[in-house]
């Protein structure tokens, strides 16, 4: 992965030699759908503190940046994993009712790269890194606002929870 690159004032993450018209993930928001922003959720000590290492380790590794005046904003909620250690999620419920659904999901991933093994244009994402190789549009990036203690942020690439993100990446 390139070193981070300036672009609209933010920094953001991109593929090297990968063109972003065709990697950054587009929001289709239904205009007619009102925006909502939620109040910010209390958490307990242990989860502001799981949530807390999370925002920073998010801001160190530049898939999130502080957010000024968004529309949209969701909450984080914490899920306990079989392992004892807790999982951060981002409340996308709200956004997501304002996407279409994908009705043509992509479920068989190895099917197109032997389809397009002789084209001009194929790219071998690190299938392990996961969506966040995947830049979010600037004008988008926004509406992926979550509100935390510490304050407001919004992702600079693709987020877990956003309705069709399966399908964009395959």
């Amino acid at each position: 992965m390139d070193q981070s690159v300036s672009h609209n004032h933010h920094s953001i993450l991109r593929l090297v030699g990968i063109d972003p018209n065709v990697i950054t993930h587009i929001l289709n928001l239904d205009k007619n759908i009102p925006a909502k922003r939620e109040k910010r959720r209390l958490l307990d000590e242990t989860r502001y503190a799981t949530l807390k290492k999370e925002v920073e380790k998010l801001l160190a590794s530049n898939f999130i940046r502080e957010s000024f005046y968004p529309i949209w904003v969701a909450n984080p909620f914490l899920v306990p994993k079989p392992n004892g250690k807790w999982r951060t999620c981002i409340d996308f419920t709200d956004v997501n009712k304002a996407g279409p659904k994908d009705c043509f999901s992509l479920q068989r991933i190895d099917q197109l790269v032997d389809a397009t093994a002789r084209h001009e244009l194929m790219s071998f994402m690190d299938t392990y890194s996961g969506y966040n190789q995947i830049v979010m549009n600037i004008a988008d990036q926004e509406h992926t606002s979550f509100i935390t203690g510490m304050g407001l942020y919004c992702y600079n690439v693709m987020p877990f929870g956003l309705k069709n993100v399966g399908t964009i990446y395959q």
